[in-house]
């Protein structure tokens, strides 16, 4: 098999789109903060000096919903005018409601909040069983926002994106071929600091053996970039899915995640599915793992389960199905319970993508079910 290239892609924090996943998920974490059950769909749009709330949301919990998402942008690093967009004087217009009684008589029965289907990905790529590229673009981007948020430099600013191409040779990873990352700077920095710069941070974070002297660097290639975040481009909740899970190398269904709460099967079957899959890789049954839920709304159980470990598996797949049907509760219910997702947990699953972390709130990265697999399996 002929050697090919992969390449995925990372965004900042201060990305416009992610500044709206953030607001989303730090309303919905007020609410479930408050009152656990909360019901949430919140999307928001953000643009130059505006802010735009709107969805569904059914709570009782008493929420200031134009501070909280000041407060987020504030954290983000949006406290200035001369970045185009201030957390304390952008104006926010708020148009909530409460989520329609059709869909909630679903969800009260423990029913999924919608149909649809989720995908889970896992491999053994990366400790924290990612594909490669993805993992490399996460790296970059989350070292850069650390040492802008620690005052490393004084002229970055919050909006960045990183991409990184890895060469392949059949499934093993062989050498980084490109490293692409554009970032948001203040107007008083050389274009020639700026790389010397971000290429001791990419030092940082890829291996050394996988750089050599043929590997491409481009540093902010359009050679400026001043004017950035919700300034600079629109943003709205749900636009980097792709981000937010495995880079494109696993499947996605298509629905977001960040603005809902958990009985929105969008969010938690996927965790879930990543959940399934990061077990079964880390059992050692499969080197790789795709896990696909598929549900309708109102009903508890998925309509349908599938398991595919792309030739990889040690154990036959009919078998690593049937296990996985066994141990893990795959309807709302149970899947909001054993991955404990009514906590306000889920601001920041919004930047540095929803998968392969390492907080412990996180419960979908937990290999707690090797165990059980394996004895499932035999």
């Amino acid at each position: 098999m002929a050697n090919f290239f992969f390449t995925s892609e990372s965004v900042s924090m201060g990305h416009p789109d992610k500044v709206s996943d953030q607001v989303s998920d730090g309303i919905l974490d007020a609410l479930l903060a408050q009152d656990p059950m909360s019901r949430v769909a919140c999307e928001t749009l953000c643009t130059t000096d505006l802010l735009v709330l709107s969805g569904e949301i059914t709570s009782s919990a008493k929420v200031d919903y134009v501070e909280v998402a000041r407060q987020v942008v504030r954290e983000i690093g949006y406290t200035s005018d001369d970045i185009g967009f201030n957390a304390d004087s952008c104006q926010v217009f708020c148009a909530l409601h409460s989520q329609s009684g059709d869909i909630a008589q679903g969800v009260d029965r423990d029913g999924a909040g919608d149909q649809g289907l989720m995908f889970g990905y896992a491999c053994n790529q990366t400790e924290e069983l990612m594909p490669l590229p993805i993992a490399l673009s996460h790296r970059i981007i989350n070292l850069l926002a650390k040492k802008r948020q620690d005052g490393d430099v004084d002229w970055l600013r919050p909006d960045s994106k990183s991409q990184v191409t890895v060469e392949y040779d059949g499934s093993t990873a062989v050498r980084v071929d490109a490293v692409v990352v554009s970032t948001q700077h203040s107007d008083d920095v050389s274009q020639e600091d700026i790389a010397t710069y971000i290429k001791s941070v990419v030092a940082e974070v890829i291996p050394a053996e996988l750089l050599d002297d043929n590997t491409k660097y481009h540093i902010n290639p359009t050679g400026r970039f001043v004017v950035g975040g919700p300034h600079g481009d629109t943003g709205l909740t749900g636009r980097k899915i792709i981000v937010d899970t495995y880079g494109g190398w696993g499947r996605h269904g298509g629905g977001a995640f960040s603005g809902k709460d958990s009985t929105k099967v969008d969010r938690s079957a996927a965790y879930m599915g990543r959940y399934v899959a990061k077990n079964i890789v880390a059992a050692e049954l499969a080197t790789e793992c795709e896990v696909q839920l598929a549900y309708a709304i109102g009903v508890a159980d998925p309509v349908s389960v599938r398991v595919d470990t792309n030739g990889t598996n040690t154990v036959s797949e009919e078998q690593i199905q049937k296990a996985v049907q066994e141990i893990f509760p795959l309807n709302p219910k149970g899947i909001i319970e054993h991955l404990g997702l009514r906590q306000p947990i889920f601001r920041h699953t919004a930047h540095g993508g929803h998968f392969g972390r390492t907080e412990k709130e996180f419960r979908w990265e937990a290999t707690d079910m090797v165990d059980q697999l394996k004895s499932a399996v035999g």
